[in-house]
Parts: C-alpha cells; structure tokens; sequence
C-alpha cells in the first residue's frame, strides 16, 4: 500500500493524544455549525470548511451538509471538488484529495483505526494517509480505508469497501473492492 512511511502511532495519555482530542473538539463545534446550513448556502459552507481545514478552499469547492470529521487540520481539498450529504472524514493519517473529485452521499473516509489485539486496541491509535487523485468519482455509500492512494480517473462502484491501492483508470467495486475493469474515453 502506498504511504506506508507517514504512518502515525499515537499512543494514549500523551501530548499527542491530547492534541489529537482538542482537534476532535474543535472540529466537533465547527461541524455543528456547518450542519446547520443548506446547500444552498454554498459561501458559507467554504467559509465554515475552510476554517474547519485551516486552508481557503477553491470557490468551485461544493459540499452539501452534514458532514462530519475527526479533526479537519489534516485535509487537504483540491479545486471543483464536490462532497454530497452525509459523509464521515476521519483524517488524522492526512487526507488528499485532488481537483474535479466527486464524492457520493454516505462516504466514510476513515485514516485511523486500532490495533487487532485486544490487550492493546485502546492502547493506541495507528493513522495511515490516503490520497485521492484527480477526477475520481467515489460512488454513494462507499469506505476507504488508511494506508491507500485511489488514482486518477477512478470509480469506487456504490458501497464498495476499498483497502488497497486503486491503479488508474480503474473501477473497483465489492467488499473488499477488486478491479472490475479498465476505464476508457
């Protein structure tokens, strides 16, 4: 998988961990207020997501509310990116998503997860990146999992659950996602 070399291991009870939930917090209150607007209130919800990233979004950025992060400060949301309704961003491993993305209603974009064991699953947290490259389209319902890079021109099929690497020009679909076939002009 790529990005394997930004992995993050935050441990509990650390300054880490504490920043980590001071993030969750922050963008806890900034979300609830984008929540409440409309799609149409698209100036807003690049004021409110902007703030919530920490960078100005692109004015062809359009997000249709709710939506809900863990953090925020760790996506990045290149231009003509479209976000529909209900989709969950856990980006503490960093989130990249590149120009002209479509993302469907229902998507959970999940960085960060725990280990397997059981002695050591409230332990810590373990964050893996995941790039998003221009002109994907991930269909409604679908999760991507840390650790992946889903490449350009790519479709993630509705409800699929990606948890490797997506080469270019492909559609993946199922749980967990395979190539289904090579996209073509």
């Amino acid at each position: 998988m790529a990005n394997e070399d930004r992995t993050r291991i935050i441990p509990r009870r650390t300054p880490e961990s504490a920043a980590m939930t001071a993030n969750v917090k922050r963008a806890m209150a900034l979300t609830a207020s984008l929540n409440r607007l409309t799609y149409n209130d698209a100036d807003e919800v690049r004021a409110l997501f902007s703030d919530l990233i920490g960078k100005k979004v692109d004015d062809s950025f359009l997000l249709a509310p709710p939506f809900y992060t863990t953090g925020g400060s760790d996506i990045s949301i290149g231009r003509n990116v479209f976000i529909n309704q209900n989709c969950t961003f856990y980006d503490l491993g960093g989130l990249d998503i590149g120009d002209d993305v479509m993302i469907g209603p229902n998507v959970s974009i999940i960085t960060s997860g725990h280990p397997l064991a059981p002695s050591q699953r409230r332990a810590f947290v373990v964050a893996k990146p995941i790039v998003i490259e221009r002109n994907v389209w991930i269909a409604a319902g679908a999760t991507i999992i840390g650790g992946v890079t889903i490449g350009e021109n790519s479709v993630v099929a509705a409800a699929s659950v990606v948890t490797r690497d997506v080469a270019p020009n492909t559609l993946v679909g199922g749980n967990p996602a395979r190539p289904i076939r090579s996209i073509a002009e």
